[in-house]
């Protein structure tokens, strides 16, 4: 902790950017955005599997592992919700080519054209909520989110998390 005293960001900015952060995952995270988003998209697909064909599309080829930890769910439960998402032929697994012992995971084309609607859909909510937004700030916030997502994947593990656990 001394390490954050000493730097140009002080405790109540912290708590603040921490709050900030809490408020924007709950929102993500609530079963209810997931539920408008398939229905914008006017597709049917069962909420539990959404983000992972999301997950699977954006940053595909990926093992099981890997997009287990990148949505907090148990290497178990994904893998029988990616078998769900096969029998759909929304994606399908591979040999790694860097490690044929490695199992991935990759979005087929009637997954990427349903990825395409819900891209579609977010992009409409996203301009509903940036209606009022001046192009720079907009610009800016996308700027400074990357940055920030991209020092936090750089920081070591102890200091991934600048507020703690939720």
């Amino acid at each position: 902790m001394n390490n954050v005293k000493n730097t140009h960001i002080g405790r109540r900015q912290i708590r603040e950017l921490h709050e900030a952060m809490i408020d924007i995952i709950t929102l993500m995270n609530r079963p209810q955005r997931d539920e408008q988003m398939v229905r914008e998209a006017g597709i049917a697909l069962d909420r539990a599997l959404f983000p992972l064909l999301v997950g699977i599309e954006r940053r595909g080829p990926i093992g099981i592992v890997e997009l287990a930890d990148g949505t907090g769910r148990d290497y178990s439960t994904v893998s029988r919700q990616v078998t769900k998402l096969e029998s759909l032929d929304l994606v399908e697994r591979r040999q790694s080519a860097t490690d044929k012992r490695v199992s991935e995971v990759v979005v087929t084309t009637k997954g990427k054209a349903m990825t395409d609607k819900i891209d579609a859909a977010r992009e409409e909510l996203a301009r509903s909520i940036f209606r009022n937004w001046d192009q720079h700030d907009v610009n800016e916030l996308i700027r400074l989110m990357r940055r920030f997502a991209d020092a936090v994947n750089k920081a070591p593990e102890a200091a991934e998390d600048p507020g703690g656990a939720q």
